[in-house]
């Protein structure tokens, strides 16, 4: 009978729990995992295109026509002062249509929001941190384009001229 280590000793593993039993199961857990990863990449893609869909159209028709959870749904409830940093890469992401390196996002901030930028020491180091925690969220991907450069396109995006990279960094 085979041994299992647990906490600072040796328990016998009983053949109820023989090791074989004890891997399948963590096999089954594993496919299981896989199964809901790729379910919540798909989710967080159709949500992405909802969003964007419905930020465009009032962008059409104006902000009247949103219901005010909508508006906060899709991020654009106006609460008196400036949006939140990650909220307004957020936006500018989505509504870009396109991936966007983060000097383009800061040169967007520096002409729209500078003030926005004068908070941060470094904005670049800001921006692509804020565009990297987007992709851990499912809401952005990472991507070269066609010269090379990194870029951040939102998730809802297709675009047949950039390759996603992977967290590495190597084009996938």
């Amino acid at each position: 009978m085979e041994a299992a280590q647990k906490g600072n000793g040796l328990v016998k593993v009983s053949d109820r729990y023989e090791v074989a039993h004890v891997q399948e199961v963590i096999r089954q857990a594993h496919d299981e995992l896989r199964l809901l990863m790729q379910q919540r990449s798909e989710v967080m893609k159709r949500i992405g295109t909802v969003k964007q869909t419905i930020a465009g159209l009032a962008n059409l028709f104006g902000d009247g026509v949103l219901n005010e959870e909508l508006l906060e749904l899709v991020d654009r409830k106006s609460n008196g002062r400036q949006p939140g940093f990650t909220k307004a890469c957020r936006m500018i992401l989505m509504e870009s249509g396109r991936a966007l390196s983060a000097r383009e996002i800061c040169d967007y901030f520096q002409q729209k929001m500078p003030s926005m930028l004068a908070r941060h020491k470094d904005p670049m180091a800001s921006v692509t941190t804020v565009l990297n925690r987007l992709v851990d969220y499912g809401e952005a991907q990472p991507v070269l384009t066609s010269t090379g450069r990194r870029a951040w396109r939102w998730v809802a995006e297709s675009g047949a001229e950039m390759k996603p990279i992977g967290l590495d960094g190597i084009v996938a």
